[in-house]
């Protein structure tokens, strides 16, 4: 993994030292509505596997998200996902967007053809921020997703083909 810069973020992966920061992001209301136990989260992005990369995103020398891809590695289905969560006190400033931009040039410039993410279906923000950058809806996953309440939500499925990076 390399440091990957955008215009105003800088990603770069995840430390051992970064695990109080991130679990802090993970613990928001407003992140953890979206991806659940934060303890568990945060164990998650320290699991090594291949093709997997987590990154934390810096903005001023600052982490302030974190964003992950992984990567299929098989020749006939090589794609990649992403996912991505920012603190709330940075929303609304295009830190996930620049974020988001910067990781899918990487894997579109490292031979990615198509791109995908899912969020839940009814995260109306994300979704926008996604679609600034180029994602398109495929479809719904129904019952997609268990939430931290134990039932389950819908998730929408969403993709960037390689030239529709915006």
């Amino acid at each position: 993994m390399t440091t990957l810069f955008g215009d105003h973020v800088r990603l770069r992966p995840i430390a051992a030292a970064d695990r109080p920061r991130a679990r802090e992001i993970l613990a928001t209301p407003e992140v953890a509505r979206w991806w659940g136990d934060p303890d568990q989260e945060t164990e998650g992005l320290y699991t090594v596997e291949d093709g997997y990369s987590p990154y934390v995103i810096e903005l001023d020398g600052e982490v302030v998200g974190l964003i992950q891809s992984c990567e299929e590695l098989d020749p006939q289905y090589k794609h990649a996902g992403i996912d991505i969560s920012v603190h709330p006190d940075f929303h609304g400033r295009g830190v996930g967007t620049d974020a988001l931009r910067t990781l899918a040039r990487h894997l579109l410039d490292h031979g990615h053809h198509r791109l995908t993410i899912d969020p839940a279906a009814s995260n109306e923000t994300a979704i926008r921020v996604y679609t600034k950058v180029g994602f398109r809806p495929v479809g719904l996953m129904r019952n997609y997703e268990r939430a931290p309440d134990g039932t389950w939500h819908d998730g929408l499925l969403m993709d960037l083909l390689a030239g529709e990076l915006e």
